[in-house]
């Protein structure tokens, strides 16, 4: 399975290497109607994107949030520039500069061009680089008076905000400086729905057994929007894990969840959400009953389905590392 799966990569990364020659051997430039540019395009920019910047939930909480702890006359690091939007944002908020890093090269190009467009090119400079391979004195002036950034999944550190807060706290952000996020909470109760866990794990199909391909199945959480499947919730809502970023380790831990069960049934999944600190008295929550968030919830799969009794408990270890939540 494992060299499958690697002669399958190499077989990407192939075609997109082709795909990017022929691009590039276009003299007027890099253009959608250019087939290969058009595949490639595809392959490099996450649709994602387009729900995000649709949530108008997300981007007012932002800008609020923003306007209330972004200091003045600020220098701002923006991790994660995406379309430029948050650097914008800052800078209205009255940054005197911001440094926007995005490590993807084509996302890099259409926040330099939005930017420019949008009148910030002289306040804003996009680095085409990971927020790790700054270096003060080097990309950046001097150590910044806040750091910015709303990388995150359903399951709040699926996209490296433990590792990435860590390393800009250490390296990249001056002793009083402001952090955005401040902190956030992963929230979660007992889901019974074999419908949901089997998203991402199959037996047998057509009277055949099909299970090898769980060899493929995502490991840890996944993203599911739970209102749309059928499923019974078999306990309140309870915190799993919280995370203060300026002062924890946000580093892998693991921690022992006892979970009173509310209703009778099939424990198969614990569901998750996260509830998001940004600052200033502003909070960004991706619960099941908030049904017009971008964000989905986090699917958090035992390995075996529990049987529960009203009124007992459930015992679960919780494991996160730099990326992941799972069920030990």
């Amino acid at each position: 399975m494992a060299l499958a799966g690697l002669r399958a990569r190499a077989q990407e990364l192939s075609r997109v290497a082709e795909a990017t020659e022929r691009v590039l051997a276009e003299p007027d430039g890099l253009s959608m109607e250019i087939p290969a540019f058009r595949e490639f395009a595809r392959e490099a920019v996450p649709r994602w994107h387009f729900a995000m910047l649709n949530d108008h939930e997300r981007n007012d909480a932002l800008a609020t949030a923003l306007e209330r702890v972004v200091p003045r006359g600020s220098t701002v690091l923006d991790i994660g520039a995406g379309t430029g939007l948050l650097a914008m944002m800052a800078v209205r908020a009255g940054a005197a500069h911001v440094y926007s890093c995005e490590a993807n090269p084509l996302m890099v190009e259409v926040a330099r061009q939005v930017v420019a467009a949008e009148g910030f090119a002289d306040r804003i400079t996009v680095l085409a680089c990971r927020s790790d391979e700054l270096t003060v004195g080097r990309e950046l002036p001097r150590r910044v008076d806040a750091v910015i950034s709303e990388i995150v999944d359903c399951g709040l550190i699926g996209e490296g905000i433990l590792p990435t807060i860590r390393h800009a706290r250490r390296e990249l952000l001056a002793s009083d400086g402001v952090m955005l996020p401040e902190r956030a909470r992963i929230l979660g109760m007992l889901l019974q729905s074999e419908n949901a866990v089997n998203l991402n794990r199959v037996s047998r199909a057509g009277g055949f057994d099909v299970s090898r391909l769980n060899a493929f199945a995502t490991p840890g959480h996944f993203p599911i929007r739970l209102h749309t499947w059928p499923h019974r919730t078999l306990s309140d809502p309870v915190e799993l894990v919280s995370f203060d970023f300026a002062v924890d380790p946000l580093g892998p831990g693991e921690r022992k969840l006892v979970l009173p069960v509310r209703e009778s049934g099939t424990v198969h999944a614990l569901v998750a959400w996260f509830e998001m600190e940004l600052g200033g008295g502003v909070v960004l929550r991706n619960s099941p009953e908030n049904i017009g968030s971008h964000w989905m919830q986090a699917l958090i799969p035992l390995a075996e389905p529990v049987e529960a009794e009203a009124g007992s408990t459930v015992e679960l270890d919780l494991v996160w590392s730099e990326t992941r939540l799972s069920l030990a």
